[in-house]
């Protein structure tokens, strides 16, 4: 079983993310801990919220005061309800959150069965429960869980080696084209992009970017593609490296196919109204462009945005991992377009020229007028090499997650594990 615990500040962000699970029939509410049962059944967020927040007016000093965790058996496991609401009080218990308000949802939405659970990591009193060692921690409780239940150990699962380059460049390291070829690779494999905007927009998560070229060979007009790598600012950071190098998957030709047979996809995809519904809720809730973006990573959605030299929003990207689709934001709707971001934002950047001083990040956009974001951290599993353990799947001090056909994972909970460092600091190698 693997655990992953999410830190964040958005208590209501946490509790309509399985929400929206319990209103499309799958999720249901399995256990909660003082907080009153409803009558009907049924939860709505402000009865949850009442329980809730007390902790929240006595909280002192604790930045990121939301625990989300999710809990998180083999495929192939059987477990009963029942079996679940044991092995959340346990776990809960164990963890030093058994006097706290929280409650359990069960997922049904892919083949694996899993249990989140929200609360709040405060007491009454506005201290902070330790959450040091909440890793080690963590893992035994899973061990002794698995023991107990009869689970398949999670510590047995093997990391395949075709995925272990599979990760952004680093111009430092040397060995760019192999970089950038391990990426290209892969992506056309798992994700649907209809168009090279959103492809760069997916490409930049790794610091890369392909560029449409057109030139004349023997009279006849030829379209081809290269690829750049990028730096920490944005800006390209190594010579063109044509798409032949990488071999046909990666030419324009393939590329093009790809586009037409994604539209195809994103045209009948079920996960279309429930990314959009994510990005609504996130808008009405967050107070700013930041903490929209936190809420959307919470949730398995990374998003570019693009700016021109005068600040103004042109072009805005999400990227979902869950359903592995990459959508500009008019696809999604009107209301959603780029004109509607910038005018949201628009009275709250009061310098756009301070937006675009280097930070230190480690995933950039593939322009200088695009703001570095950080990766979903679904890809950072592709970094190791060695057999993958409890302790590698990011529940504290790790950012980890596996591949998409392996275990049928489901991407909007690895999201929640982004939360646990600061911006500005790089995953660990291992």
């Amino acid at each position: 079983m693997i655990a992953k615990i999410g830190k964040g500040e958005n208590l209501i962000g946490a509790l309509l993310y399985n929400q929206q699970k319990v209103d499309i029939e799958k999720g249901a509410v399995l256990l909660t801990s003082k907080i009153a049962e409803s009558m009907d059944g049924h939860y709505n967020i402000s009865h949850l919220n009442r329980y809730f927040e007390p902790y929240l007016i006595a909280n002192k000093n604790t930045e990121k005061i939301v625990r989300h965790i999710s809990l998180n058996p083999d495929p192939q496991d059987k477990v009963t309800d029942e079996q679940f609401r044991s092995m959340a009080q346990e776990y809960m218990e164990k963890m030093g959150y058994g006097n706290q308000p929280y409650i359990v949802y069960k997922h049904n939405d892919i083949d694996r069965t899993h249990i989140h659970i929200v609360t709040v990591c405060v007491d009454l009193k506005g201290d902070k429960i330790s959450d040091s060692h909440d890793h080690p921690k963590s893992m035994v409780i899973c061990r002794e869980l698995e023991r107990k239940f009869g689970l398949i150990p999670a510590i047995e699962k093997q990391q395949p080696d075709s995925a272990q380059n599979f990760r952004p460049v680093n111009c430092k390291e040397g060995g760019i084209k192999s970089q950038i070829a391990s990426v290209v690779r892969n992506l056309p494999k798992y994700y649907h992009y209809s168009n090279l905007g959103t492809y760069n927009a997916l490409l930049s998560l790794f610091n890369i970017t392909a560029e449409k070229v057109i030139g004349e060979l023997q009279g006849q007009q030829k379209n081809g593609l290269v690829y750049f790598a990028l730096n920490e600012n944005g800006g390209k950071a190594s010579n063109p490296f044509k798409a032949s190098k990488f071999g046909g998957y990666a030419g324009l030709t393939a590329l093009e196919q790809h586009f037409t047979d994604s539209q195809e996809i994103l045209k009948t995809s079920k996960s279309k109204d429930q990314i959009k519904r994510a990005v609504e809720i996130a808008m009405h809730t967050s107070k700013d462009e930041q903490s929209f973006k936190d809420q959307l990573v919470e949730q398995g959605i990374n998003i570019v945005i693009r700016r021109n030299e005068a600040g103004r929003i042109y072009g805005v990207t999400f990227v979902d991992h869950q359903s592995r689709n990459v959508w500009n934001g008019s696809q999604l709707g009107k209301d959603l377009s780029a004109n509607i971001f910038n005018d949201l934002w628009s009275d709250r950047i009061t310098n756009p020229q301070e937006e675009k001083q280097p930070i230190k990040k480690r995933f950039n956009a593939p322009e200088k007028d695009l703001p570095a974001d950080s990766v979903h951290n679904y890809f950072s599993f592709l970094e190791q090499s060695n057999p993958l353990t409890i302790d590698q799947f990011g529940l504290l001090d790790d950012l980890s997650g596996i591949l998409p056909d392996v275990q049928g994972d489901d991407y909007e909970e690895m999201a929640f594990e982004n939360r646990m460092k600061k911006r500005n600091k790089r995953f660990k190698k291992r």
